[in-house]
């Protein structure tokens, strides 16, 4: 019996959505006010899933306090109150999208777990806009 458990986390992170191989022109075309030089910011909710058998011994799937460790060590540390393309090193060379985000944390989870589990990440941008992944 596959079961799947949730942790809910958030972050707040600035970013600026441009390509350095682009005019100005064709960056504001393209990503309008997301490309403002001087960046923007938002307030993003993370839903991690992790879909597993259950443990006979332990009734768990995953133990809920790993994942929230998980994504504090890897997410909230790593991308909280930081600016995105400035301070991350995975941003450097990659456009910090909201898709590229949810990729980037979706890898970073995904590195920590049992292979036997499957990860589905949840990342909104805004209450209105948001991006599934699942690898």
């Amino acid at each position: 019996m596959r079961v799947t458990v949730s942790r809910k986390a958030h972050f707040n992170s600035a970013h600026r959505l441009y390509r350095k191989d682009w005019s100005m022109e064709k960056n504001n075309s393209v990503f309008g006010k997301c490309n403002n030089p001087n960046y923007h910011g938002h307030n993003y909710e993370l839903i991690a899933s992790v879909t597993g058998e259950i443990d006979v011994e332990t009734g768990f799937v995953l133990d809920v306090k790993i994942l929230k460790n998980i994504i504090k060590e890897e997410v909230e540390d790593a991308f909280d109150h930081k600016n995105l393309n400035l301070d991350v090193p995975e941003f450097e060379n990659l456009n910090p999208t909201v898709e590229n985000i949810a990729v980037v944390i979706h890898k970073k989870i995904k590195s920590r777990l049992a292979s036997n589990l499957d990860l589905e990440v949840v990342l909104y941008e805004t209450p209105r806009n948001f991006v599934t992944y699942s690898g």
